[in-house]
């Protein structure tokens, strides 16, 4: 089968501040505007097309990304220097730590508009002895 994802849209308070956001943390380029969106692809193809939403409207969404050990790196360092209030798990209990889940790093943070963006170095389950 050769389903993929190819596209999802991401509804924020601005699309151009939210996109730039991922973007710089991530270590991605911002696309050029398509229509009401402001595009970001990721490396495996899928690109998050970000469009401003009526106040109100924006229902917080989880998005996580799957990075290697240095990008890991690079991102968290510029989340700690942003002073970005970061948590170890998605309910916010245990705030100021990262995760070791499957033998990798993880952590969550929020971004402009309140969706959850979590950056984890290794797949749920893909930890084997």
């Amino acid at each position: 089968m050769t389903v993929q994802l190819n596209h999802t849209i991401v509804h924020s308070r601005d699309n151009r501040e939210s996109a730039e956001f991922l973007a710089y943390f991530l270590g991605l380029e911002v696309g050029a505007p398509w229509g009401p969106f402001i595009p970001v692809e990721t490396a495996n193809g899928v690109t998050l097309d970000f469009a401003t939403a009526p106040d109100g409207s924006i229902t917080p969404q989880h998005y996580a990304f799957l990075v290697s050990e240095a990008e890991f790196d690079e991102a968290f360092a510029k989340i700690q220097r942003a002073k970005i209030t970061y948590f170890a798990d998605p309910h916010g209990r245990h705030p100021g730590e990262i995760n070791h889940n499957d033998g990798g790093r993880g952590v969550y943070f929020q971004d402009p508009s309140g969706h959850g963006m979590e950056l984890i170095t290794r797949p749920y389950g893909g930890f084997k002895e």
